[in-house]
């Protein structure tokens, strides 16, 4: 088997696939990105996601994940749904709700795991005794990693993957094979003396370059904390109810991000230019039937309300909102609800 030959077929493969761009690594991290995960794991930062800890550097090894590991293909699909000033007009319109834009359509994790699922198939064809696994964030790989040591970019200061020519706006996929297909090259980071991503953090959770602290990540906060937003970040959550894209809408390297092709990322049920007060109106039977088939299903109700009502609290003052939150507070609301509830009225008081 001419393996060049292959990568080259998965290559091209890759981009009818919808993919922008695939490259290959090797199935091990150098010591220096191994030392980097540790050091951040062992200061706290991954917050209540026990799994990150739980698997420890073991993410640095592919064949924790797929014994047979000998190579992984990486690939990644661009999702941006607009331009970069109607997010940032969002973001200026507080009485409207912001979702991170990569959840305004249907699940990413289905999309990807659909489309590696037809890469392996291909590689089926080429080689009927191959095994392989897709990984689409559901198995302990450090995808970001092991996509900058392929040189599908470099990563970030906010330690997000980086392209030169299409930005951060794109998910990452990999495709871990028993072939012994040829590695790629890493390449040359272009940040520079750059730190527009660090400054625009609206709760400085970018404390170093490339260390992220995820217990002051707003798309942490949002999504993956299962409590109530604390105090201190509430006012700098603004109208963002569902994760954060603030510093990769300042990054200049988005100003080239590519826009999706796939109809199955378009925006649902008009969740990219929504009131908070429409969303804070949903029932329970509606965000279910709504959010079914999207991201965002997966922090359930009570997280969803309790952070539109953090966002209403950070709303321009109408006697309409005042109104609203005074109603909800006369409902029978879960406790963290309730307790955010009289937090945003409050903010609408004056003393």
């Amino acid at each position: 088997m001419d393996y060049a030959q292959l990568a080259q077929k998965v290559k091209e493969f890759s981009l009818a696939l919808g993919f922008i761009e695939a490259k290959i690594a090797s199935c091990d991290l150098p010591e220096e990105k191994i030392h980097h995960i540790q050091n951040w794991l062992d200061q706290g930062f991954y917050g209540q996601m026990a799994y990150l800890k739980r698997h420890g550097t073991e993410r640095t090894h592919a064949s924790y994940v797929l014994p047979q590991a000998k190579s992984i293909i990486l690939v990644a699909m661009p999702y941006w749904p607009e331009t970069l000033s109607q997010s940032e007009h969002l973001l200026n319109t507080p009485e409207q709700a912001y979702i991170s834009r990569y959840a305004l359509g249907r699940d990413y994790h289905k999309v990807l795991r659909s489309k590696l699922k037809q890469l392996g198939q291909f590689l089926e064809q080429e080689q009927s005794d191959v095994i392989y696994r897709g990984i689409v964030d559901s198995a302990p790989l450090a995808e970001v990693a092991f996509a900058s040591l392929a040189g599908l970019g470099w990563t970030g200061k906010n330690s997000l993957l980086l392209q030169k020519n299409a930005g951060s706006l794109f998910f990452l996929g990999a495709l871990i094979t028993n072939l012994p297909l040829p590695f790629d090259q890493p390449i040359k980071e272009h940040c520079g003396t750059c730190n527009r991503c660090m400054q625009s953090c609206p709760t400085g959770a970018i404390i170093s370059p490339y260390i992220v602290d995820a217990t002051r990540c707003l798309s942490y906060l949002t999504i993956e904390s299962p409590k109530l937003i604390d105090v201190p970040y509430r006012k700098a959550m603004g109208n963002r109810i569902y994760g954060c894209d603030d510093c990769q809408l300042v990054c200049p390297f988005n100003r080239f991000a590519q826009n999706n092709q796939q109809t199955d990322f378009k925006p649902r049920h008009g969740l990219d230019q929504v009131s908070l007060l429409s969303l804070l109106n949903w029932s329970e039977t509606e965000f279910k039937e709504k959010m079914a088939g999207s991201p965002i299903y997966r922090i359930g109700y009570n997280k969803w309300q309790s952070n539109i009502l953090i966002a209403l609290g950070n709303a321009p003052t109408h006697s309409h909102i005042i109104l609203a939150l005074q109603n909800f507070l006369n409902q029978d609301n879960d406790p963290m609800c309730q307790e955010a509830a009289l937090w945003a009225l409050a903010q609408h008081q004056t003393p």
